[in-house]
């Protein structure tokens, strides 16, 4: 399984953010710069984790973002299950129907379900917090005062 650079984005601005105090605001920009990301790709990615109740957007003079809730609070399961657009590993696990011709004998299909839940299920143990356990280092790595 691989997630896409738009999970990775995501999972990266989480990360920037809870790596400062809950309230304190973040811009694109600066986010975009402690990890050498374009603004444009990160700006897609925010308006997702906004509109997926993540982060806290803020307009305006002054405004940023921020997170919604606190890091013990975030999920990263369950981040990833919003984030992620594509779960189909293989032909067979599309909507349609399958161009495999080994399909209704193959137990490969049921194989690597299993491994997609089990991936899932490991993500689901953590939530933001613990990825972000010490966030002096990340403050420190990412350059944020």
């Amino acid at each position: 399984m691989r997630l896409t650079n738009y999970t990775d984005y995501s999972l990266r601005v989480l990360i920037y953010l809870a790596s400062k105090p809950l309230d304190e605001l973040s811009t694109i920009t600066e986010i975009a710069e402690a990890y050498g990301i374009s603004r444009n790709h990160l700006g897609k990615v925010i308006h997702e984790l906004g509109t997926s109740g993540f982060i806290d957007t803020i307009r305006g003079r002054g405004g940023g973002i921020k997170l919604a809730a606190p890091p013990k609070e975030i999920n990263i399961g369950k981040v990833v299950r919003q984030i992620e657009d594509d779960f189909k590993l293989v032909a067979c696990f599309s909507d349609g129907p399958s161009t495999c011709v080994i399909t209704p004998v193959c137990g490969l299909k049921h194989a690597l379900n299993r491994a997609l839940n089990a991936y899932l299920a490991v993500l689901d143990e953590y939530t933001l917090a613990d990825i972000v356990h010490n966030p002096l280092d990340y403050q420190k790595l990412l350059g944020i005062k």
